[in-house]
C-alpha cells in the first residue's frame, strides 16, 4: 500500500478558503449584546435590531427619526453597517460602522466616541477621526439627508 501526500500549498490555499469563508460568515465584532452605551450627555447610545422595519432597505429608506438619536450620542445600524450621531443639537453626522483596523463592527457610541470591540479603536462622533489605535484611518463618512424629523440613507 502506498501513502499519498497532498502538496502543502494545496493544504494552505484550502485552509485560507475556509478561513475567508468563516471570517465573512461569522463577521468580527460584536457578540449580539446590544453594544449599547452611555454618551457624554448621560443618554444611552442605541444599537438599532437587524429585523426592525425602519432599519432595513435599500439607500432611501428611512434609518430612524432625528429623536432617536441622542445629542452627544449615536446609534448604530448594524444591519446597514452605518452609525449616525448627533455631536451637537440638530447636527447630524453619518459614518461606516465597520472599523477601519480589521473590519469589525463598532458596538457602541460612548463619551463622545465610537468604540470597536475587537481591539478598542475609538472614533470621534463629529468627524470620524481616530482618537484610539489601532485603526489607521478615520470612518468613512456616509451621505444621509435630515428632512422632517426623519433621517434616510442617501
Amino acid at each position: 500500500m502506498t501513502s499519498r501526500t497532498t502538496p502543502r500549498r494545496t493544504v494552505l490555499l484550502a485552509a485560507a478558503a475556509l478561513t475567508t469563508t468563516t471570517a465573512a460568515a461569522t463577521g468580527c465584532g460584536s457578540d449580539g449584546d446590544g453594544g449599547d452605551g452611555g454618551t457624554e450627555s448621560g443618554t444611552p447610545a442605541t444599537t438599532r435590531p437587524t429585523d426592525g422595519a425602519t432599519a432595513t432597505g435599500p439607500a432611501g429608506t428611512p434609518l430612524a427619526s432625528t429623536s432617536e438619536i441622542p445629542v452627544g450620542g449615536g446609534t448604530i445600524f448594524k444591519d446597514r453597517k452605518v452609525v449616525v450621531t448627533q455631536p451637537s443639537e440638530g447636527e447630524f453626522k453619518a459614518f461606516s460602522a465597520v472599523c477601519t483596523h480589521q473590519n469589525c463592527l463598532v458596538s457602541k457610541v460612548a463619551d463622545g466616541t465610537i468604540d470597536c470591540p475587537c481591539h478598542g479603536s475609538k472614533f470621534a462622533i463629529a468627524d470620524g477621526a481616530v482618537e484610539a489605535g489601532p485603526a489607521p484611518r478615520p470612518l468613512p463618512a456616509e451621505q444621509i439627508t435630515v428632512s422632517g424629523g426623519t433621517i434616510t440613507l442617501a
